[in-house]
């Protein structure tokens, strides 16, 4: 069994989950994640959407969500474990060990820094940056394939200027 699966086998599978998502059990809606947020804190803290107009437009929508992000990580830790066979649990990765540091502390609140303002930026877009590329790009939306074409350069300047050499 290979340990990496080929970009166009990837490219494959992801089609068919979209495909799946649209049209048989994701009640004819796009893949999106971030809207599971306030939907989880929701449920945290019982806040009744009877009462809360936006707990309301979030309910169905999130609850999906809920339900793809469990399928997601159950998704790929079985591709970890049997297909691809490189699961390892890790806090550090190998490669902030080798740019940044050993500090699990710093791993963790970067990791919060940046996850922070990806939500909050997500939100503030009203979606999410899986849901606009993912979905958008895949419907061929001019916005979406805009979106995406950023958000690639953007990830090379910041992980090249995040992750240079000491």
């Amino acid at each position: 069994m290979p340990r990496k699966i080929s970009w166009f086998t990837g490219g494959i599978l992801m089609a068919l989950l979209i495909l799946f998502t649209f049209s048989v059990w994701g009640a004819n809606r796009p893949i999106g994640a971030s809207t599971y947020v306030p939907y989880f804190a929701g449920v945290i803290f019982g806040l009744d959407p009877q009462h809360y107009e936006y707990m309301a437009q979030i309910e169905k929508p999130g609850a999906w969500e809920g339900v793809m992000l469990i399928g997601a990580f159950l998704g790929g830790l079985f591709m970890s474990l049997f297909v691809t066979k490189t699961f390892r649990f890790s806090v550090i990765p190998h490669l902030w060990k080798e740019r940044k540091n050993h500090s699990v502390a710093s791993r963790l609140f970067w990791s919060f820094v940046s996850g922070f303002v990806m939500i909050v930026g997500a939100r503030l877009a009203g979606g999410c940056t899986s849901g606009h590329f993912l979905s958008g790009a895949s419907q061929i939306a001019v916005s979406g394939l805009i979106f995406g074409g950023i958000v690639m350069a953007t990830v090379i300047v910041t992980g090249r200027l995040f992750y240079k050499k000491k």
